[in-house]
Formats: structure tokens, C-alpha cells, sequence
């Protein structure tokens, strides 16, 4: 018997040779095969299975057919249904002679997975080339930053090797790819720490056969907040006890990680290396999954559809006292399957969040939420629907902040959350722009009709009711005497001093619809979050205006690089605001700039053609753009297939 597996999918014929001592016998020798899996395994639960030798296959269930005798050697092709439990299963054979002496052999292990290739199971996905992308790659690009300044980051799934063949001694099978070295075994690994698992074995692992289930499963235990899950969180600063989020380039070693300090949480992840890891978990357990970025994303605790924002006077952003925020951008999964447990029409793309922001039946975990549903406003449909409609649907409403409460409506933004909804090209290293599969356009007929049929699915009469949607019904925040942009005068680089324009333009409206205004403009410059706080202020500018009717001003202002310098994040995010006080009416107006400064860009040149089993020269270079030199740096080097593990240099 070999050491080597046999990986197969569900739906998926192998082949079986056996060798015996004396020549095989078709009409005194039984045979029966039995496959288990899980901890105590009952045909009942579906982790068992008794099958003896057909002539045929029997539909879609386990069964042994398609037999042939050499002589001594027996060869047959075993079956596996397209809706068995997923798992590691040993194989056993029975042979028996009539009413008289009986054996039992193991054969061996093998590890069945979700088939997408099978149109029988239920992560069926009848394309080769989205099979390619969402199975096999093993490499892709995280969507960060801002919506106007998005970063594509590269990631390391890993679950794959290059291409090769699964065989055993006793089974034979062409398989188009490799598994990454003990990665697949972390998988079901990951499966077994699960708390449903600890619970109840045996029933957790007759659920295995449901991919709505494993999912919610993967979403809860790749995040630590309930269980031994992969990955701790950590939206601070201080990563001293562990790794920056920001250095993470790929999932492997965190698997790895994990697995050798047995269930221990690695430390340290955020939205983008939560989605990743799953991904690299979903694709390798056999169901179709992708990564989906959502800018100016809603967290909305509350779930009443409204995101409030506050400024003070001076144009300082304040802290949200509430859980509700407005992150610069989130990142999520997506995986294809059927949703047998909803009604028609809501197959295909499902939302999973394995960030942990609000728990669903108990555990921190989130989906998985039909993205057709989500577009329709169906949010009483399982699972999450309504957390997720509100983090890309969710209303924008900023206010201005004085005498200790919230004095006056600045703007009530109903387009601003749930932007640029992006995912990686299918075959292409382009940003693909899946906002449409999300909502509709923004300020159409269909978009505002489902944003109220959500509403009132969400909150029900209270909705109606309310002296706030009153207040910004009337939209008389929105009838001022004068129009205020902020521009960038040039490109905003790193280490520079930032020029920017405020452009003033006298309009009319119905207090003053003529004549001369005065403006007192102060602005303020803080560091963005990831997300969507703010730092304490790192500039501060009062500009005073007079406009008369009709006139336009452009008034420069100056952000220098001292002042930035050291006080930014990771993000390397800048939002300008300023709070403009009309004397004559003394009512206020808000103008908003983000600005993000992207780190050197680092470029990887290859001179030589690449030979599997040399050596290969990598050239990296990085131009620093700073006026002073750096110090205390590290290059960490990750890719599947090229590199083992990751190369660290100082």
C-alpha cells in the first residue's frame, strides 16, 4: 500500500485495482465496499456507505461498476455521489464466500471535496474559464485604498502547486493540478476546531454535505472572536505582539502557522487578510469563491439604513459615538452555489464575511447573502441579507456638532456608501467593476424603489415617522447662497508639500438670492482610518472670503509635508475638511477632500528565461521619494510554486 493520497471530487469516478493470491472468483466471491468518514461514522448521518459490485452505475449514489478480471487482479470504478459529506474517508473491502468465512481489509484514505465541474452538485459552475479562476488560480489581487485611489494588492491563495497527477498504489486517477503541501489537510482541519464540531461531531460532519453549511462554518472559524479560529484581529496600531495586517502577501504561512501552534490565532488580520485566507479555504475545499472589495462601505449596527457623521465648528471630524461606521473600504468573499433553502431565482453569487463585525445564530460570522437579493432588496432572506444591503445601500447623513449635540444637517448623502465594487478580472490582472450586481444605479427609479422596499422590510412603520426624515425631506440644508470645492493643484506625492484650491462660487438662493456674502472657512487636515475615524488634527487654516453674486474665487492652501509626515497610517489617507459659516444667515457648509498618498512603488524584474529546477535572478527596485534616508527595512518575497514558504531580507 502507497503513502501517496488520492484527492477526488464528489460526482467524480476513480478507478480501483486490486491485486489477491489466487485468481479471483466472480460467482463465490462478495464483495462489499465501505467508505467512512468523521468520528463515528452511520449510514443514517451519511458519513457511511455500503456498496457491492454492479454492472452499472446506480445514479447518483455510491456505487462499484464497470469491473474487470485479469486473472489475479480485479480492476472497478468506484463512485462517489454528487451530494456526499466532504472529508477524509478510508476505504475498506469485505470479501466473503456464500454463508462461510468472511475479511475486511483496508484499503486506504482518500479526501473528497465539492465538485463545481459536476452538474449534479450543488456548487455546480458551467464555465471552464471561471472554473480556471475561481478554482484553480492560485494568485490574485486584493482591491484597497479609496474609491478614487485604489490599490491593487497582490495575494498568494497557494492552495495549488503546478500541475502533476494524485496517485496510490491501488488507485489511479489524472488530476490537473497539485495541493500545496498540507494545506488541504488545514482545511479540514479548520473544520474540526469549528465550535459545532466540538459540540457535536458527528452531526457537524453529516452537515458536510451542505455547502450553505460549510460556509457559514469556514466564515465563523477563520476569524478567532468565538473559537480557535486562524485569524485575530487588530484595527490599532500597536502590532507588536504579532504581524501588521499590512504584511501579510499571502495565505499559506498563516495557515501554516496556525496548524503548528495547534489552533493557536495568528496574529494579526484585517478585512482584506480575513477574505483572502477564506478564499484560499473555499477554493481548495472544491466551491468557487472570489474576493469582492466594497468602497465606502456601511457599518450599520443599528440596521436603520443611516450612517451619521459629525463635525465640530472647526471642521474637526469627531469621534462617532456609535458603532456606526463608514469604512474607507471592505473587503469580502463570494462564493457560487444553489440555494436549495431559498426560493427560486437566488442561485449563484453568495456574500461571505468572515471579518468579525456582528454574530449571526450566535457566532461571528456573516452570509452566506444571495447577491441577487441583496440587489432586489429581498432582505428577509437568509442569511446576513439585511447587514450586508446596508453596508452597500446605507444613506450618508453629516451633521454639524456644537453646544455638546447635533445642532444642523451639513449633507444627507444617498449615494455615497457602497461604491466601486470591485473583484478581479476573470483571466486578466484588471480590476473588474461589480457595483451592478450589487444595486442599481445610483438615483434611479429601480434604486430608490428597492432602498424603500428594504426600509420597509428593515424598520417597518417607524420609518415613516420619523421628525428626522422630515427634517431631511424638506432638503433646505441643501439651499445655500454659495458652491464650495476642494481641488488638488497637482499630483499629491509622498514626502511633498500637498497644494490644494478651494474654489468659492457665489449662487442664489432664497434668503440672500442677490448680493455680497461673507465666509469664514476653517479647515481642518486629519489622518483617515481604515475604518472611517480620524486622528487628532495635524493642520488647521481659517480663510475668509467676500463673494459677491456671481463671483468665483480660487484661494490656495498649503499642507506641508512636516506636517503630515509622521502622523499618518498605514492607509497613508488625508481628509481635508473645512466648515464655511455664512455671516449673514449663520448657517454652515461643508466641503470635503480625501487624499491618498501611495508608498514607493516597488518593481520586479526577471532577465533570464525561467528553467523549472534553476536557479532564477529576481531584480527589486525601490526609488524612495522622501528627502531623508530610510532605515530599519524589510523585504519579505512570497509565490506559489516558486518560492517555499517566504524570503525574508533586511
Amino acid at each position: 500500500m502507497g503513502l501517496k493520497r488520492l484527492i477526488v471530487r464528489r460526482g467524480q469516478l476513480f478507478v480501483l485495482r486490486l491485486n489477491f493470491n489466487r485468481p479471483f472468483q466472480f460467482q463465490t466471491d462478495h464483495i462489499t465496499f465501505v467508505a467512512e468518514t468523521g468520528p463515528a461514522p452511520m449510514e443514517l448521518l451519511g458519513t457511511r456507505a455500503t456498496f457491492s459490485l454492479t454492472q452499472a452505475r446506480q445514479g447518483n449514489a455510491w456505487s462499484a461498476s464497470d469491473f474487470t478480471i485479469d486473472s489475479n487482479s480485479f480492476s472497478v470504478s468506484l463512485f462517489t455521489p454528487a451530494n456526499a459529506v466532504i472529508g477524509s474517508y478510508t476505504l475498506k473491502i469485505e470479501i466473503s464466500q456464500g454463508q462461510g468465512h468472511s475479511s475486511t481489509h483496508l484499503l486506504g484514505t482518500f479526501i473528497l471535496l465539492f465538485n463545481p465541474w459536476s452538474a449534479e452538485d450543488d456548487v455546480y459552475l458551467p464555465s471552464e474559464v471561471l472554473l480556471q479562476e475561481y478554482i484553480m488560480m492560485d494568485y490574485g489581487f486584493v482591491y484597497k485604498g479609496h474609491e478614487r485611489f485604489i490599490t491593487a494588492w497582490p495575494w498568494n491563495y497557494g492552495q495549488l502547486q503546478n500541475s502533476g497527477h494524485f496517485y496510490s498504489s491501488f488507485f489511479s486517477l489524472a488530476i490537473t493540478c497539485k495541493f500545496e503541501e498540507d494545506v488541504i489537510d488545514i482545511c479540514f482541519e479548520i473544520l474540526n476546531k469549528s465550535l459545532y464540531f466540538l459540540k457535536n461531531p458527528s452531526k457537524d460532519c453529516s452537515q458536510r454535505n451542505e455547502v450553505v453549511y460549510v460556509c457559514r462554518v469556514v466564515s465563523a472559524m477563520i476569524n478567532s472572536n468565538d473559537d480557535s479560529g486562524v485569524l485575530q484581529g487588530n484595527w490599532g496600531e500597536d502590532y507588536s505582539m504579532g504581524v501588521s495586517p499590512l504584511e501579510w502577501n499571502g495565505s499559506v504561512a498563516i495557515l501554516r502557522q496556525w496548524s503548528a501552534r495547534g489552533g493557536q490565532p495568528v496574529k494579526y488580520g484585517q478585512c482584506w487578510v480575513f477574505a483572502a485566507v477564506m478564499c484560499t479555504v473555499m477554493r481548495c475545499l472544491g466551491v468557487p469563491t472570489r474576493i469582492v472589495s466594497n468602497f465606502c462601505s456601511a457599518h450599520n449596527m443599528d440596521g436603520n439604513l443611516t450612517i451619521d457623521t459629525y463635525y465640530d465648528q472647526n471642521a474637526e471630524m469627531l469621534p462617532n459615538q456609535k458603532q456606526d461606521k463608514i469604512w474607507n473600504f471592505h473587503v469580502w468573499n463570494e462564493c457560487w452555489m444553489i440555494r436549495k433553502d431559498l426560493p427560486p431565482g437566488y442561485n449563484g453569487w453568495q456574500a461571505l464575511d468572515p471579518t468579525p463585525q456582528q454574530t449571526s445564530s450566535g457566532l461571528f460570522c456573516c452570509g452566506p447573502a444571495s447577491v441577487k437579493a441583496i440587489k432586489e432588496g429581498e432582505v428577509h432572506l437568509a442569511y446576513d441579507t439585511p447587514f450586508v444591503y446596508a453596508e452597500v445601500n446605507a444613506d450618508e447623513v453629516i451633521w454639524l456638532f456644537r453646544d455638546g449635540q447635533a445642532q444642523e444637517i451639513l449633507a444627507h448623502n444617498t449615494s455615497s456608501i457602497g461604491n466601486v465594487i470591485s473583484t478581479k478580472m476573470v483571466g486578466s490582472d484588471q480590476r473588474q467593476d461589480i457595483t451592478s450586481s450589487y444595486k442599481y444605479p445610483e438615483g434611479s427609479t429601480e434604486e430608490r424603489s428597492v432602498f424603500m422596499k428594504a426600509s420597509q422590510k428593515m424598520l417597518g412603520p417607524r420609518r415613516t415617522s420619523s421628525a428626522f426624515l422630515d427634517l431631511l425631506g424638506s432638503r433646505g440644508f441643501q439651499d445655500q447662497p454659495a458652491q464650495l470645492q476642494l481641488h488638488l493643484a497637482r499630483t499629491p506625492e509622498w514626502g511633498q508639500d500637498l497644494l490644494l484650491k478651494l474654489h468659492a462660487r457665489r449662487v442664489a438662493d432664497r434668503a440672500h438670492p442677490q448680493g455680497p456674502i461673507r465666509l469664514v472657512v476653517r479647515f481642518c487636515a486629519q489622518a483617515l482610518l481604515h475604518k472611517g475615524g480620524t486622528r487628532e488634527p495635524l493642520w488647521r487654516q481659517t480663510v475668509y472670503l467676500n463673494l459677491d453674486f456671481g463671483e468665483e474665487i480660487q484661494w490656495p492652501l498649503l499642507l506641508p509635508f512636516n506636517n503630515y509626515g509622521n502622523k499618518l497610517t498605514d492607509e497613508k489617507l488625508i481628509r481635508v475638511s473645512g466648515i464655511a459659516k455664512v455671516e449673514e444667515t449663520g448657517r454652515s457648509m461643508l466641503v470635503l477632500k480625501d487624499i491618498s498618498l501611495e508608498p514607493p512603488h516597488l518593481s520586479i524584474e526577471v532577465s533570464e528565461r525561467a528553467e523549472v529546477g534553476k536557479a532564477l535572478g529576481v531584480h527589486i527596485t525601490l526609488t524612495n521619494t522622501l528627502m531623508v534616508a530610510l532605515s530599519n527595512c524589510m523585504m519579505v518575497l512570497e509565490g506559489s510554486g516558486l518560492i517555499n514558504g517566504q524570503i525574508s531580507n533586511e
